[in-house]
């Protein structure tokens, strides 16, 4: 690294410490970090882009902020004029990444992984310049492997570093069993980066093995090996959970507005900066003094959080809608005005029947039970008047208004 600094001029030096900055924060780790800012040094020094790498399985194709956390990232180097290598692991996709998973995973056909792949280009144009992405399925180098080059690339890795995964080593102390194609994922995700020969692989912290085979692979093919960028797992609205679509505390990037800001409202205080840093487009200095102001009291934390929401809005949906968004939000849940456009739903039920049927046949809530604590939490509202009584039994009207906690909000036409 000295003899490359010793190259650079005062201009460069500083350069690389603007990107470096950049592409470490909000980081979960590099490896290693001395790679990179030779890598990044390299790059400026001979006026060469970096290759960026991203590989893909695509089984689960709706787009949410915890998968933006890499794409920012992958967006940082694109914007610095480096390339993006997405690789939509057609082939691998087939055979499943077994990571954190207890049990095999179910194969893919070519159709579903042809339809989850081109959803994930149009969702990932809202982050990233699509035409300045190269696009790489791995089915162009894996299928053509023969009997022969499996075997000699599952030669340069031994069983027990294959056994080193954390899911392997629990399923076998659980009894569970592991088929033997399941070993050969990492090895082909590590054979993707000697095809591409890419400088930098980004993932999330549970690709931490997959990723560093790469560097594993593209040493024994005699290449330069690659240097690992691993984000933090993104936890949802909950706060504790990873955000995921299953578990309901995600923030989708292809919902609307008024429903981005107001989920994005529930986040927790505490995960605040660690949501600036992660999926808005903010500048380390930005963020740290946004940081620095909630801390001293000057920025209160709601106004941090209403911040942090419109920023996501206008991310999606641009500056306008993210203004919408705010001053819908304040006018319907911080003064309690109805909302001027309302949902509507025909009415095809019982024209008497209690709330508490009312909430769930709305589908507004899961059960009885949860329909009388969300009525005892006062959280409905008929009409804009607060429901006292679980017992209460309505005529339904037509443009009755239902409304539970803050978001849930429709009209009934009969």
């Amino acid at each position: 690294m000295k003899a490359m600094v010793s190259k650079l001029t005062q201009k460069q030096l500083a350069e690389v410490k603007r990107q470096m900055n950049i592409y470490t924060q909000g980081t979960a780790d590099i490896i290693p970090t001395e790679e990179l800012e030779m890598k990044v040094a390299k790059s400026i020094l001979e006026n060469q882009p970096l290759k960026i790498k991203l590989g893909l399985d695509p089984s689960a194709p709706d787009v949410h902020l915890g998968h933006s956390v890499v794409l920012n990232k992958l967006k940082q180097f694109q914007d610095n004029g480096h390339i993006i290598q997405l690789l939509i692991g057609d082939f691998t996709g087939k055979i499943g990444d077994p990571t954190g998973k207890s049990a095999a995973r179910k194969q893919l056909t070519d159709e579903e992984v042809k339809h989850n792949a081109k959803t994930y280009f149009e969702q990932f144009g809202k982050i990233m310049d699509m035409e300045k992405v190269e696009l790489h399925f791995n089915s162009k180098w894996l299928s053509k492997l023969n009997f022969e080059d499996v075997i000699n690339l599952a030669g340069k890795i031994t069983v027990a570093r294959l056994m080193e995964r954390d899911d392997f080593e629990e399923r076998i102390a659980l009894g569970k069993p592991i088929s033997l194609h399941e070993f050969f994922y990492p090895l082909m995700q590590g054979y993707d980066s000697v095809e591409l020969q890419c400088d930098i692989e980004l993932g999330g912290t549970d690709q931490h093995f997959n990723i560093l085979m790469g560097r594993h692979f593209q040493e024994k093919f005699g290449l330069e090996k690659q240097v690992a960028m691993l984000m933090p797992l993104l936890e949802g609205l909950d706060g504790v959970e990873k955000m995921s679509k299953s578990k309901k505390n995600y923030i989708g990037i292809d919902e609307k507005p008024e429903e981005m800001y107001g989920k994005a409202m529930s986040i927790p205080d505490e995960l605040m900066i660690k949501y600036f840093e992660l999926i808005t487009d903010y500048s380390p200095e930005e963020i740290s003094n946004i940081k620095t102001d909630i801390q001293s009291g000057s920025l209160h934390p709601r106004d941090a959080k209403m911040l942090l929401s419109k920023t996501i809005v206008r991310m999606y949906h641009g500056e306008e809608e993210g203004e919408k968004a705010e001053n819908h939000f304040v006018s319907v849940f911080q003064k309690g005005q109805l909302p001027d456009e309302i949902a509507e739903k025909e009415w095809g039920g019982d024209r008497n029947i209690s709330i508490i049927d009312l909430l769930v046949e709305l589908n507004f809530l899961p059960s009885k039970s949860e329909a009388r604590r969300m009525i005892g939490n006062r959280g409905v509202k008929v009409n804009g008047e607060t429901v006292e009584d679980p017992a209460l039994k309505l005529e339904i009207t037509d443009g009755l208004i239902i409304q539970v906690g803050k978001r849930k909000i429709v009209k009934l036409k009969l």
